[in-house]
């Protein structure tokens, strides 16, 4: 079950005020009540001049970060001010505009209208929203827009980042008279990924139509409340305004006030406020939906429909990423789901990530959910999100030790097998086997092949423990390494699709003791 904490019971760190763009930071003294922390201090120092590193360089003024594992709040640090003129220090109270990141807010929300029966994610988007009817589309085989098209930005639409980051407080009224008129494609739907604002905005529409009330009372009614984050919203100004981490943007050596935007449209692609308090309340409950699992469901939304998240459409970009060391690099391939960049990281396993860059502001989330860990972190300068930043405190908590994948529960019909595979080790034999091979298993080699080839193992390895713990990475598949006396032995062992499960595969690969 997910565990949420008030994030003030686990200050990891004290906090810190610049009092201009550009001091230095002193190192954090622990707060004389903090618990013992649960990563490493020497991991967390180097995480923090990451982050420290990075304010000074960017001219950020006031940024906080932390990291979420397994439901909990584990780590948290600010730095610098949330007001340049009173020299108001970011606290974990601050609140700040996240941007892009709102965009998994909008996601989650048509998913939890389509688990109530109110609209197919395969539908095109004009059943839901009558004025698209009328649209001209690039090509007469153009296939219509369909709501899946908007969540992965596959609908042609261009991309409009900065036109899209000034529309936020566009009225209701307006953008309905914008889609009545119909708007320019880039190219036709289903064809490429390429970012669309518009595409999210009108997402927020549908959320409108189909639930009777603007899509943010929605989304706060229905998620963000029953999550406990009530101090998010999409109005600026409804906000304490002394809570507020103001904006600024930094240009030709000074800092200039970045004009504020209220609610409108164009927040359901990027308008959500919120702390550090709050957005960690999210992180825990996005996780909490890993790994799959039988029990009740404690969220607003099913932990199947939050696992959706990660799922995109196959329009794959491929990069070269940095690793911590100097000409260390990883090429991986990204996805848009809903809401999230996806990736299949080298040292991170599966990645979900989002930038948020606003006038006034910048902010990143990573979320790891094979590890159950999240790292997010938000900023007070134009564009200035810390996503290299980000990712880098994750390579550390990986090269650290820190990210171990949650391990898969052994069901019984692995459980079974690995034993009877240890029995046929011990004994040189297959004959405790019997009855539990699937009938490919005799095909693909006889017994007698198969009991020399063990022979010829055995005599390299000698004894092992049978005994290990079993990897499962599903319920019929899994590793295991045993301990031997001349060095280890790797298996692998996967059992057949039908009833009862029979072992169709069963490798063992001696690696000899250096």
């Amino acid at each position: 079950m997910m565990k949420l904490h008030p994030l003030k019971s686990l200050l990891a760190g004290s906090v810190l005020a610049l009092a201009a763009l550009g001091a230095s930071a002193e190192e954090a003294v622990p707060a004389p009540d903090a618990a013992v922390p649960a990563i490493p201090a020497e991991v967390t120092d180097r995480i923090d001049a990451r982050f420290l590193d990075y304010q000074t360089e960017q001219h950020v003024p006031g940024l906080v970060w932390g990291i979420v594992k397994d439901g909990e709040l584990v780590y948290f640090k600010t730095s610098g001010v949330a007001n340049l003129e009173t020299e108001a220090p970011v606290t974990a109270d601050s609140l700040f505009s996240i941007a892009s990141m709102s965009k998994a807010f909008t996601a989650l929300a048509i998913l939890k209208l389509r688990d109530e029966g109110k609209l197919y994610l395969d539908a095109p988007a004009e059943y839901y929203v009558p004025e698209l009817r009328g649209w001209t589309y690039p090509t007469t085989d153009s296939p219509r827009i369909r709501v899946r098209d908007l969540l992965a930005h596959v609908s042609g639409l261009v991309t409009d980042n900065p036109w899209g980051d000034r529309q936020q407080d566009m009225p209701e009224e307006v953008f309905t008279e914008v889609l009545k008129e119909g708007v320019p494609f880039s190219r036709a739907p289903q064809m490429a990924y390429e970012y669309s604002n518009f595409g999210y905005a009108l997402l927020g529409r549908i959320v409108t139509n189909l639930s009777g009330m603007p899509y943010e009372d929605y989304i706060r009614t229905e998620i963000m409340l029953p999550l406990g984050m009530t101090s998010t919203g999409y109005d600026v100004y409804a906000v304490d305004q002394d809570r507020r981490a103001l904006g600024y943007r930094w240009e030709e050596g000074a800092f200039s006030d970045e004009p504020s935007l209220g609610p409108g449209v164009f927040g359901a692609m990027g308008g959500v406020m919120t702390n550090a308090e709050d957005y960690e309340k999210w992180v825990a409950f996005l996780l909490d939906a890993w790994p799959p699992r039988d029990g009740e469901e404690t969220g607003p939304v099913k932990r199947a429909s939050v696992r959706e998240l990660s799922q995109g459409l196959n329009f794959p970009r491929v990069y070269t990423r940095d690793g911590l060391e100097e000409g260390e690099t990883c090429d991986v391939a990204v996805n848009y789901a809903m809401g999230f960049a996806v990736t299949a990281e080298c040292e991170l396993g599966t990645t979900m990530a989002h930038s948020g860059g606003y006038p006034g502001y910048g902010s990143n989330v990573l979320l790891m959910p094979d590890a159950g860990v999240g790292v997010f972190a938000f900023a007070n300068r134009t564009y200035a999100a810390p996503s290299r930043i980000v990712r880098e405190a994750a390579l550390e908590l990986a090269a650290a030790g820190e990210l171990p994948a949650r391990e898969w529960p052994v069901s019984a019909p692995l459980a079974d097998a690995y034993s009877v595979a240890g029995a046929v080790y011990e004994q040189g034999s297959f004959t405790p086997a019997e009855g539990k091979l699937a009938m490919n298993f005799t095909m693909d080699a006889t017994i007698p092949v198969r009991e020399r080839a063990l022979a010829d193992l055995k005599a390299e390895a000698g004894a092992c423990d049978t005994g290990a713990p079993f990897q499962a990475n599903g319920h019929l598949s899994g590793r295991f390494t045993w301990t031997c006396e001349a060095g280890d032995m790797e298996g692998w062992l996967l059992l057949s699709p039908n009833h009862p499960p029979l072992i169709q595969e069963l490798n063992l690969s001696f690696v000899p003791a250096p």
